[in-house]
This record gives structure tokens, sequence and C-alpha cells, in this order.
């Protein structure tokens, strides 16, 4: 039990260490000053680049399996501290202590979370991004979704395998399907501004280049 509270302490502050905002301080730029002033890979890659925004994803990433992979490591017999430590690297992403808890919006850490825990769900998810990306160019639209399918496809795992004799890639508890649900309505709601911009018509897109 120790071990698993010890587990769920460090995934926030993990969680909450500010990617975005190091790596853009490497480039010389406040990245909450500039562009959408979001601290989230999204902003790094218009205001640094792309490079840069890949990286800050990948950082994002691994601030959600890394708390996952510990919990997994000295918790064993702790059946909710995976569970309990993807939310908590989740929300020090999102309100990070060390910037006042104004943070990015959750997503890459999520899905860093998501792939430790239950990876098919995650890659549906991801597969779904990368469509709804590739034929919009509105990364929040994909982020969005991507968040809504989380937890559905989850579920069809959890109601498609047994979560008892299935290997722990192909296992999905009730528990992760309802974590996977708090979280992806949290990350939805933190894209309320984007949604009211989509619906004006005003969100910026990502162009392909000719």
């Amino acid at each position: 039990m120790i071990n698993a509270i010890i587990a769920i302490i460090a995934a926030y502050f993990i969680g909450a260490i500010p990617s975005g905002l190091i790596i853009g301080k490497c480039h010389g730029i406040d990245i909450r000053k500039e562009g959408s002033c979001n601290t989230g890979a999204t902003n790094v890659t218009r205001c640094v680049g792309k490079k840069a925004g890949v990286f800050c994803f990948f950082c994002d990433f691994l601030k959600g399996a890394v708390p996952v992979l510990i919990a997994r490591y000295i918790a064993p017999g702790v059946p909710w501290a995976e569970i309990a430590c993807f939310a908590a690297a989740v929300l020090g992403h999102m309100f990070p202590v060390y910037l006042k808890f104004k943070g990015g919006k959750g997503i890459a850490t999520a899905a860093g979370g998501a792939f430790a825990i239950a990876p098919l769900p995650l890659l549906i998810a991801l597969a779904l991004w990368v469509i709804v990306f590739e034929t919009s160019r509105y990364v929040s639209l994909a982020s969005i979704v991507a968040a809504a399918a989380l937890p559905l496809s989850a579920l069809a795992m959890r109601l498609a395998v047994d979560p008892v004799q299935a290997p722990w890639y192909l296992r999905v508890r009730t528990v992760t399907v309802i974590a996977f649900a708090v979280i992806g309505a949290l990350a939805i709601f933190r894209h309320r501004s984007n949604i009211k911009r989509l619906l004006d018509g005003t969100e910026s897109r990502f162009e392909k280049k000719k």
C-alpha cells in the first residue's frame, strides 16, 4: 500500500513536468506567451517547429507511461495502483504545481498512460486521431474524437475479452473503462475553447505542405 501511494505521488510530479515550456525555453521562447499559449505539443510545433513538437509529444507520452510502469513494478499487488498513477500523471500535466496549476490538455500524457495499461484501445483511438487529422487538419478535433473513442474501445474490449484469462495487453477491467471515460471527458472539457472555435469556423488548422 505504501509503495502504491508513493507511486501515485511520484506520478503527479512526473506528469507535472512542463515539457513544452522547457523545450520552448531551450529555443528562447516562452511557449505560454506564443501561439495558443498552451504548453502542449501542438503549440510547440506551431511556435518552435515540427521536430520540437514531436519531441514534446514523446516527452509528454512518457510522462503518462512511466508512472504506470513504476506502479506495475513497485506495487504489483495493488490492482488500482496503475489506474491511479495514470490519472495522477494526466492531472499533473493538466494542473502542474510548477506552473501554478495551468498546464496542457492532457492528450499525449493520457495516451502514454493508456498505452501502458491497455495498448489496443489506445491504438484504436490513435488510428482515429490520424484519420480525423488527415481529413480535417484540425489537431483539436482529432484529439476530441480520440478522447471519446478511447473509453468506447476499452469498453468493447472489456465486453469481448475475458479480463481474467486474457494476457495483460488484452486485459481491460471495468475500472479501466471508467478511468478512461473520466479522463477522456476531462480532456474534452479542456478543449471547450477549441470546440467553440470549431463551431465558429475560426479554429486554426495545419495545412498540408505542397
